[in-house]
């Protein structure tokens, strides 16, 4: 069956305004006002943690046939652009990237075995991703092709270089003063037995008393 003819062809990049990361991507439609942001598999993971508010599509370039389309996605998308750190394409452009025939078979066979789930809320998608990313960690660590935290990340025994520390002072210089530290504003107050930090500004309770016990 053929398509059906659209009035307006065009390449489009969809930018994370809390990120800067950005996707590229092409469509057709007859309404420029159409509300699509792009179907590529980072876009929806990030228009699922961030909302699709905090993302603005802009038409990059308007193309007269949908071939043609192809043709400029093709030449936009390309090896240097997906390999950006900021860039949030997987495959190079035109007809959906350069894919083998090998990986077209096992696309198909999995697509038959898996049925397809929709999540319908954020909610739920990021339940699932924690877990799903869970089992995945356990599963690598039980064929030692991952190492434990205290393994990889244990700081046990090092120390910071003289040079980081100077750049670990300049780059926290006028960050934790005044209304920028994280405890202004706050005190602790105590029983003798149980600690709790409060607004200064807010009533004592009856039997704590200003100051904190350190065990």
């Amino acid at each position: 069956m053929p398509r059906k003819q659209h009035k307006y062809h065009f390449i489009y990049k969809t930018t994370c305004i809390l990120n800067g990361k950005y996707y590229y991507g092409m469509h057709s439609t007859q309404n420029l006002d159409d509300g699509y942001l792009g179907s590529g598999k980072r876009l929806r993971y990030s228009i699922r943690k961030y909302g699709e508010e905090n993302h603005e599509r802009e038409i990059i370039e308007f193309c007269n046939s949908r071939q043609k389309l192809k043709q400029r996605e093709k030449q936009i998308i390309n090896l240097n652009e997906i390999a950006k750190t900021e860039c949030m394409n997987l495959m190079c452009g035109g007809e959906g990237g350069f894919i083998s025939e090998e990986q077209q078979r096992k696309r198909s066979s999995a697509a038959g075995k898996r049925k397809a789930y929709i999540y319908k809320t954020d909610a739920e998608f990021r339940k699932r991703f924690k877990i799903n990313m869970v089992k995945g960690q356990r599963k690598a660590r039980a064929e030692g092709r991952i190492k434990t935290w205290k393994e990889n990340y244990s700081w046990l025994g090092k120390h910071h270089k003289e040079e980081t520390k100077i750049k670990m002072s300049i780059s926290q210089q006028g960050k934790q003063k005044g209304e920028l530290n994280s405890q202004y504003g706050t005190c602790w107050i105590t029983n003798g037995k149980e600690n709790r930090k409060i607004k200064k500004n807010d009533t004592i309770p009856e039997n704590f008393y200003k100051g904190r016990i350190i065990n």
